[in-house]
């Protein structure tokens, strides 16, 4: 049957597993939103007040479904806003399509209205990026898209789709849903030098990167924890990979790391590591970090192998896979003396909070009584500094995909339009989005979307009136010269909320923090929670910025 380029786009988008998309409308795509005005009974469409928050929006929402994220911008100043979205989901190797409009082909290249090469642009910080030419490649160049988003390490992919193409006819026939491509798998020299490896250490140590989540190898990563009896790290990208209320999760490794991931890291023979690319906010010290211990580093991008740290056995694969062989081949391991080590240490070490508190309601007792209330099974959006690192540290996430949070990018303003596509793709969830008053700032406006479309996300705001994270970068290594980290802006929550249509909790007393979370829990409607903490709490343990993982700061 022949159909409008925009007809075919939407019809793709179906085809291919979409039931909802993020965006905002503009010249160059109005084809396409009339087309989406017609299939309105078979694909929702959500309006962001900000195309950034829109692509924000399709990852949170591929990260809390495992499916592929799907946003939609015009051409020029709409495309621009969707680059640091599409550069924050492609670090965090998270499925996302973007498809943007452009102006037509005859006036590509001559600096017309609201022209702008975003393939150009999105080069570096996409997977791929497609200009559909001719209609009759349109569909099919969709179909690859979803592929490649998919296919071995996942990323973001743009296809740049020019405004009379979106108007042309062309011959549309339906296909299936197109599936990723398969991986190579490891073979089996490696998986036997892996298990001896294994077998003969006595203290290893598994940490588990946001490749267990992507491979959905959650039930195998458990498992291989019970055949060796050891304990498990997880990265920030790996929250919720492994349940952490579990006694052998002993917390982060790295520059805001648990003392005790530290403590274990240092005594251990033999690190795993799965699915994870070796940040340099988890090794500090390269040269220090892999000096003593062999090193497993099992992941499906084999450009990862290397790159960062050496490793003694490297595997390519699917982690699922490769974990579901290893266990079958693994003897039972017992290991008593170095299990109770590490709970030993993550004990002593589990109350180390920081700063001067002249406020009487931390940010930590409020993220452990959310996490109380809710028994770790909420999910968690987060925004980037201070706040990032006290709910990575202070609430237990229990679940796969309940931790969303920009690692590899460090997305201030991620959280709200994140938090927004994770309660749509899972409205069963208590859905919370921890902020600092900082990166609130910077995505306050997305309240108005919540408000429209009456989702119903917690904004927690912890409030310090500063850039808690810089000014304590300031503070330790710059002689506590806070420049322009100071906010203290004259901003009441409660009438913002109020000018939104949301009701407004605050918290100032410890004895506030869960009658007011309870209420917060209980409404079924968006909420916005100030808590007032003091600005000289810091995130601790640090190591600091090339410093040996092993040393964390505990006290300033």
């Amino acid at each position: 049957m022949q159909l409008r380029g925009s007809d075919i786009i939407v019809e793709c988008l179906i085809e291919q597993g979409a039931d909802v998309l993020f965006g905002y409308p503009g010249g160059a795509v109005l084809n396409i939103y009339d087309s989406l005005y017609k299939y309105s009974d078979k694909i929702r469409h959500v309006l962001t007040s900000h195309e950034q928050h829109a692509g924000h929006a399709a990852d949170g929402y591929a990260r809390a479904s495992g499916k592929t994220g799907v946003v939609l911008a015009t051409s020029g100043p709409g495309a621009t806003n969707l680059v640091t979205a599409l550069a924050t989901a492609n670090m965090d190797s998270v499925p996302i399509v973007a498809i943007t409009g452009n102006v037509s082909l005859d006036l590509l290249g001559l600096d017309s209205f609201q022209e702008v090469d975003i393939t150009g642009i999105t080069m570096p910080v996409t997977k791929h990026n497609f200009l559909v030419r001719d209609v009759n490649e349109l569909a099919d160049t969709i179909r690859k898209a979803f592929r490649i988003a998919n296919s071995g390490r996942k990323g973001a992919v743009l296809i740049d789709v020019p405004k009379d193409i979106t108007a042309a006819l062309a011959e549309y026939e339906p296909a299936q849903l197109a599936f990723a491509e398969e991986h190579p798998q490891c073979n089996a020299v490696e998986l036997q030098t892996a298990a001896e490896l294994i077998t003969s250490s006595k203290r290893p140590l598994i940490y588990a990167g946001g490749g267990v989540i992507s491979s959905g190898a959650e039930a195998e990563l458990a498992a291989f924890a019970e055949k060796l009896n050891a304990p498990v790290s997880c990265s920030l990208m790996g929250q919720g990979a492994y349940d952490q209320y579990d006694c052998k999760y002993i917390g982060m490794l790295g520059m805001h790391g648990t003392a005790a991931a530290a403590g274990i890291f240092k005594d251990c023979d033999l690190f795993i590591a799965l699915g994870t690319r070796f940040s340099d906010r988890v090794t500090g010290c390269k040269k220090t970090f892999s000096e003593n211990v062999k090193i497993i580093h099992i992941d499906i991008d084999e450009a990862e192998h290397g790159k960062n740290v050496p490793a003694d056995l490297k595997i390519a694969g699917d982690l699922k896979g490769i974990l579901a062989a290893l266990n079958a081949q693994l003897p039972q391991k017992q290991n008593p003396a170095w299990l109770a080590r590490a709970g030993g240490l993550h004990a002593t070490y589990k109350a180390v909070q920081t700063g001067t508190a002249k406020l009487p309601v931390t940010p930590m007792a409020v993220l452990e009584k959310l996490d109380e209330l809710t028994q770790g099974r909420a999910i968690i959006t987060t925004e980037v500094g201070q706040n990032q690192m006290w709910a990575a540290m202070y609430y237990r996430n229990r679940e796969t995909r309940t931790f969303l949070s920009s690692g590899g990018l460090g997305t201030m303003g991620f959280g709200l339009g994140a938090a927004i596509g994770a309660k749509i793709a899972k409205p069963e969830k208590t859905v919370v989005n921890v902020a600092g008053d900082g990166s609130f700032g910077m995505n306050l406006n997305e309240l108005v979307t919540l408000s429209k479309y009456q989702i119903p996300v917690i904004q927690l705001v912890l409030n310090n009136s500063v850039l808690g994270m810089v000014r304590q970068w300031q503070r330790i290594f710059y002689d506590a010269r806070f420049s322009q980290t100071t906010l203290d802006r004259p901003l009441d929550y409660k009438k913002l909320a109020e000018a939104f249509g949301i009701k407004c909790f605050i918290i100032e007393k410890t004895e506030e923090t869960e009658p007011v979370l309870k209420a917060a829990l209980e409404l079924n409607e968006p909420v916005l929670v100030e808590c007032r903490i003091d600005r000289d709490i810091n995130v601790l343990p640090m190591v600091p910025p090339g410093a040996d993982i092993t040393k964390p700061i505990l006290e300033v």
